[in-house]
C-alpha cells in the first residue's frame, strides 16, 4: 500500500513561519515606542493612535482580504500582501512626524489584514480534519513565542542600529518568505508535484469542505454561530492587545521597572500564551472544545482581577502570564470553528471574526492612551475592563458548540462520498 507523502507538512511550515513573522513585525513597535516618542516628540495620546492605526486598518480590510482569498486563491492574494506589509514595516523607520508614522502603520495593518484568514483557508485545504486543530495550535503557539522573544530581540536590534534601521531589518524578512512561498506553494494539492495519490486521498474530505457548503454569503452573515464567534473573539482581543502595546509602559510606570527589566517581563504573557495554544491541540478529542474555551475565559477573568490586588511585580506578571495561558487555550478552537462554520467561505468567516478583533485592537490602546493622559493615570481601570471582556467571551461559549458543527460537516461530506 502506498504511503502518503508529506508535502502538507511544508505548507504547515509556511503557515507557521509567516504567522511568526507577522507577529514579530507587529510587536516590534512596542519596544521602539520609547525612543520613537522621544525623537518624534509624541505624547501618550499620539502613541495610542499609532498603536491603534495598525488595528483599525487591519480590521477594516479583513473581510475584503478574506473574500479575495476565497475567490482568487491563497497564493495569488497572500504573496503580494506580504510584500506590501513588509515594505511598510521597513518604511516605518523613515517616519519624520506623527502623521507620517500614522499613515505607514495604517497601510502596514491593511496588508496584514489578509494574513490569518488566508492561512486558515490554506490549512483547511491542505490538512485532514484530525490534523487541522493541531496545526492551528502549533501556529498560534509559535506566533506567541515569536511575540515573546521580540521585545529582547527588538531591544538588541534597536540598541545596535537604532529604531529606524531596526524596522528595515524586520521588513526584509517578509521578502525572503515570499520568494520561497511562491516557488513551493499551490492552492490545490492535486497540482503540487510533491503530493502522491495516497496523500491526495487523505486530503479528499478537506478539499470537499473548502469547495462546497457554507450556505452562501447571506447565511454566513446571519448565522448566530458567526455572531457568537465574533463577539467572543473581539472581547478576547481587547485583552490580548494590552500585551503587545501598553505592557512595557505599564511595567515601567506602574511597577517602576527599568526599560531592560520591562522588556524581560513583557516576554511572560506571550510565552505562556504559546504554551496554552500548543496544549490546546494536545487535549483529547473526547473533551468538548466548548468546555475548554469556557474554562479558559473564566480563569482569565479571575487571574486578571487578582493582578490588580498584587503588591509585587513578579507575582503580578506570573498571574498575567497564567491568564494569557488560559485565554490562548481558546485560540486554535476559535480559528478551527471558522472552518466548520464557513466551509467554502472559511477565509470570509475567519476575516469577519478577525475584523472585529482588529476593532478591539484599535479601541484598546487608544482608550488606554486617553486613560493614561488623565490625572489619575489608573492602570487598574484598564485591567478591570480586561476582566469584563474575558467574562463576555466566557458567556458566548455557553452557546457555541464546534464539536456539533464538526459532526454535521462529517455527515454532509460522508453522504456525498
Amino acid at each position: 500500500m502506498m504511503r502518503p507523502t508529506k508535502a502538507r507538512l511544508g505548507v504547515v511550515g509556511f503557515a507557521v513561519t509567516l504567522a511568526m513573522l507577522a507577529y514579530i513585525q507587529r510587536v516590534a513597535i512596542s519596544q521602539a515606542a520609547s525612543p520613537m516618542s522621544t525623537e518624534l516628540g509624541l505624547d501618550k495620546g499620539q502613541m495610542g493612535w499609532i498603536f491603534g492605526a495598525f488595528a483599525l486598518s487591519y480590521a477594516l480590510l479583513e473581510i475584503p482580504m478574506g473574500a479575495l482569498g476565497d475567490k482568487f486563491g491563497v497564493r495569488r492574494v497572500l504573496a503580494p500582501l506580504v510584500l506590501i506589509w513588509s515594505a511598510f514595516t521597513a518604511l516605518s523607520g523613515a517616519a519624520w512626524n506623527f502623521t507620517s508614522l500614522l499613515v505607514m502603520r495604517f497601510i502596514f495593518g491593511a496588508g496584514e489584514a489578509g494574513c490569518f484568514p488566508n492561512l486558515t483557508k490554506m490549512l483547511s485545504v491542505w490538512l485532514p480534519r484530525r490534523e487541522r486543530v493541531q496545526a492551528q495550535s502549533l501556529m498560534w503557539a509559535c506566533t506567541r513565542w515569536a511575540g515573546a522573544v521580540t521585545p529582547p530581540i527588538a531591544l538588541l536590534v534597536i540598541t545596535a542600529v537604532g529604531w529606524r534601521w531596526g524596522f528595515a531589518v524586520f521588513g526584509l524578512l517578509g521578502a525572503l518568505w515570499v520568494a520561497a512561498f511562491w516557488f513551493f506553494f499551490k492552492d490545490d494539492p492535486a497540482k503540487h508535484k510533491g503530493v502522491n495519490e495516497a496523500e491526495l486521498q487523505l486530503l479528499e474530505g478537506s478539499r470537499a469542505l473548502a469547495e462546497e457548503g457554507g450556505g452562501g454569503w447571506s447565511k454566513i452573515f446571519t448565522d448566530v454561530n458567526v455572531l457568537l464567534l465574533v463577539i467572543q473573539y473581539t472581547a478576547f482581543s481587547f485583552v490580548w492587545y494590552f500585551y503587545v502595546t501598553w505592557l512595557p509602559t505599564y511595567l515601567i510606570e506602574a511597577w517602576g521597572l527599568t526599560f531592560a527589566q520591562a522588556a524581560g517581563y513583557a516576554i511572560l504573557p506571550l510565552l505562556f500564551g504559546g504554551f496554552g495554544a500548543l496544549i490546546s491541540g494536545m487535549i483529547p478529542a473526547r473533551i468538548p472544545r466548548r468546555a475548554i474555551a469556557l474554562f479558559g475565559f473564566v480563569a482569565t477573568a479571575a487571574l486578571l482581577f487578582t493582578v490588580t490586588k498584587m503588591q509585587n511585580a513578579m507575582v503580578a506578571m506570573v498571574l498575567m502570564a497564567l491568564a494569557s495561558f488560559c485565554s490562548d487555550l481558546t485560540m486554535p478552537i476559535s480559528w478551527n470553528t471558522c472552518v466548520e462554520i464557513g466551509r467554502r467561505y472559511t477565509a470570509t468567516v475567519a476575516a469577519t471574526m478577525n475584523m472585529f478583533s482588529g476593532l478591539a485592537g484599535f479601541a484598546a490602546p487608544v482608550l488606554g492612551g486617553y486613560i493614561l493622559l488623565s490625572e489619575s493615570r489608573n492602570w487598574n481601570a484598564l485591567l478591570y475592563m480586561m476582566v469584563a471582556a474575558a467574562c463576555i467571551s466566557a458567556v458566548c461559549w455557553l452557546f457555541l458548540n464546534p464539536d456539533r458543527l464538526a459532526e454535521k460537516n462529517a455527515e454532509i461530506d460522508g453522504s456525498k462520498n
